[in-house]
C-alpha cells in the first residue's frame, strides 16, 4: 500500500511559471489594493473592477505553463497516494498530471450564482457584468476573497490527518486558516517545507529547505524515491 503524500502550496509555487503573487513588498496585487479586487465589499463597491480583474487573471493563465515543481509532484503518484491542497486559484497542478487537487480558495476557471457557492459552474472565458446562471442569478468568480468562509478547510483537514508525508511548498505560512493545517499532521508525518522566506522557527531543519519550489522539489524527488 503507497504512504499518503500530501502537499499544501501555495503562490511561491505558481511564480515559477510567471503568476505574480499578491503579497509583494508594496502590498498591491497587479497595481490594485487586495480590498479593491479580492472582498465582497469590492465586488458590492464596482463589480466591473472585480470581474475585469478576474478576466486578465484568467488570460493570464492561458499564457503560463506548469514549471518542474509541478512536474515532479505529479510525477511522484507513480510511488505515492499524493493529494495536494492548494491555495492557488490556478490550474497548474491538474495540467501537470496532478490527479487529486483539492483548492482552499477557489478557481479562476470556474464560476458561481452570488447566491450559492455549492453550485460551481466551469467557465473558459471574460465574465461579465450581467452574465447570469440558467435561473437568472448574476455569477461571480469562484474565489473565496478576504473575509469569506474557506468551505474546503473540513476537507483539508482530513486530509492532512491522514498523511504519513505532508509537504508545504510556496507559502509564507501566514494565511490563515490554510496556515493552521500544518498544525494538524499526526505525530508519526514528516514534514517539509520549501520555500525562500522559511519561518525563523523552521530554518534549522534539515526538512526545511530554504530555496525555491522548483529547486527544492529537485532535492526531495531524490530523497522521496530513494528507496524506490
Amino acid at each position: 500500500m503507497k504512504k499518503k503524500l500530501v502537499v499544501l502550496s501555495g503562490a511561491g509555487i505558481s511564480a515559477e511559471s510567471g503568476i505574480k503573487t499578491f503579497r509583494d513588498a508594496n502590498g498591491l496585487w497587479e497595481n490594485h489594493r487586495i480590498e479593491e479586487v479580492a472582498s465582497p465589499e469590492g465586488f458590492e463597491k464596482n463589480p466591473t473592477l472585480v470581474l475585469d480583474f478576474y478576466n486578465q487573471r484568467r488570460k493570464q493563465l492561458k499564457e503560463v505553463s506548469p514549471n518542474e515543481a509541478h512536474k515532479i509532484l505529479a510525477e511522484l503518484e507513480k510511488h505515492y497516494d499524493v493529494e495536494i491542497i492548494t491555495q492557488n486559484v490556478d490550474d497548474l497542478h491538474e495540467r501537470a498530471g496532478s490527479t487529486s487537487v483539492l483548492h482552499l480558495h477557489g478557481e479562476l476557471k470556474k464560476v458561481r450564482p452570488i447566491d450559492n457557492y455549492q453550485k460551481i459552474i466551469p467557465w473558459e472565458n471574460d465574465l461579465n457584468f450581467g452574465d447570469t446562471d440558467d435561473k437568472g442569478t448574476p455569477l461571480r468568480p469562484h474565489i473565496v476573497w478576504f473575509g469569506e468562509m474557506v468551505p474546503e478547510m473540513e476537507n483539508a483537514s482530513k486530509i492532512v490527518s491522514e498523511a504519513d508525508i505532508f509537504i508545504v511548498i510556496g507559502t509564507s505560512l501566514q494565511v490563515y486558516p490554510a496556515a493552521g493545517l500544518v498544525h494538524e499532521i499526526p505525530e508519526h508525518t514528516t514534514l517539509y517545507i520549501i520555500d525562500p522566506h522559511l519561518p525563523n522557527n523552521y530554518t534549522q531543519s534539515e526538512n526545511c529547505l530554504q530555496t525555491t519550489a522548483v529547486e527544492g522539489m529537485k532535492i526531495l524527488k531524490e530523497r522521496l524515491l530513494k528507496d524506490f
